[in-house]
């Protein structure tokens, strides 16, 4: 299930999106759940981290695709966006936000399908990514892409996810070679912060999604920053 929302102030523009949605959903035999938004203020006034894709109008009345884009960073790095546009000259402003790509108007279905594969391409890329671990009693399989980072109490670790929070038993150093090269760093002696969700860091923390904010120790602080260049470099410095 791909959720995806698709934000533009013109019920035509959303409209035709809509339609190639539906008919990107018969070809590929993708299961994807669209809501609409009519403006960029729309979007953002109550933004929880939930869609997978965001097509976004550049040039709207209220909040413009740039800045509305700039706040969903703010507490969701991992959401594909795809600015549509009719102003090519604004389309290299997307990748301040780490857009995907842009698709300029009046959009083509097959310019269209094509930005949709290289995305859904991602998001499976993505959600292969799981680890199983043990939770009262259970088995229980966990998605990465979720994990926002995973904290050692006492002999347990509490593993917060973008659902909720999860807790095993279990060893810091066990958990950091289970996910080495998997887009993990340890930040102190008692944090594992996944990349994925660094919106920003500084000389003692670094902020989450969903706003955490956590402590990093002098001795991590450059493995953070080696890190986060090397898996996007889209994380700003406080």
């Amino acid at each position: 299930m791909i959720r995806i929302a698709v934000v533009d102030d013109h019920a035509s523009s959303r409209q035709l999106l809509c339609e190639y949605l539906a008919k990107f959903r018969a070809e590929y035999d993708q299961q994807l759940i669209v809501e609409e938004f009519a403006d960029g203020s729309d979007l953002v006034g109550h933004y929880t981290p939930n869609f997978d894709i965001i097509f976004l109008d550049v040039q709207m009345e209220n909040l413009d695709g740039l800045a509305a884009a700039r706040l969903v960073r703010e507490v969701d790095p991992a959401v594909i966006i795809i600015f549509v546009t009719n102003m090519v000259q604004f389309a290299v402003k997307g990748y301040q936000v780490n857009a995907l790509n842009y698709l300029v108007k009046p959009v083509s279905y097959f310019a269209f399908s094509q930005e949709m594969l290289r995305a859904v391409q991602r998001i499976e890329q993505t959600r292969d990514d799981f680890v199983v671990v043990p939770v009262a009693g259970e088995l229980v399989k966990i998605n990465l892409a979720k994990v926002v980072y995973i904290e050692s109490v006492k002999h347990r670790l509490e593993i917060h996810t973008l659902d909720g929070k999860l807790s095993m038993v279990g060893t810091l150093r066990e958990m950091a070679e289970q996910l080495e090269h998997r887009g993990f760093v340890r930040i102190n002696s008692f944090l594992l912060a996944n990349l994925r969700h660094v919106l920003a860091y500084g000389n003692q923390s670094a902020i989450m999604s969903q706003g955490t904010q956590l402590p990093v120790s002098r001795s991590r602080k450059k493995e953070l920053a080696t890190a986060l260049a090397a898996y996007s470099g889209r994380a700003r410095v406080l």
